[in-house]
């Protein structure tokens, strides 16, 4: 079973995509903080990590990028700001993808299967 770790400081977004990605059979943990999912990214790596932009502590962008210092995992983004600049320095940063808020929950999990099924298929294995 995939594990996704979500840190998102909405505790109403966090909920959301915990349960319509755990309805869809991922496991998923989810962080207040960007610097509690850090940790518990160093303790037990997830196979996608979701970060909101703007939390209290380290934002999305420095967890982004200190992820990137030990790990390719799939790094999405969420934010409500919509600006050229934040996609920019997400992307640069290492995101696989860039979400503004509010986002379809079932969107979201739509998007999170077809990354889940490119990997599967550029590994080689069997795609469902």
């Amino acid at each position: 079973m995939k594990c996704i770790y979500i840190a998102d400081d909405d505790t109403y977004i966090r909920e959301a995509l915990k349960t319509f990605l755990e309805s869809a059979g991922y496991q998923v943990e989810a962080f207040e903080t960007g610097d509690l999912l850090f940790a518990a990214f160093r303790e037990k790596p997830s196979d996608l990590v979701v970060l909101d932009v703007m939390m209290p502590g380290s934002n999305g962008f420095t967890i982004c990028k200190e992820l990137r210092k030990v790990s390719f995992v799939p790094i999405f983004m969420l934010t409500a700001r919509d600006s050229d600049l934040d996609y920019q320095t997400g992307l640069d940063l290492g995101a696989d993808d860039f979400f503004t808020k509010p986002v379809s929950p079932m969107t979201f999990v739509m998007r999170v299967k077809a990354l889940f099924r490119r990997i599967a298929y550029e590994r080689g294995e069997e795609v469902v």
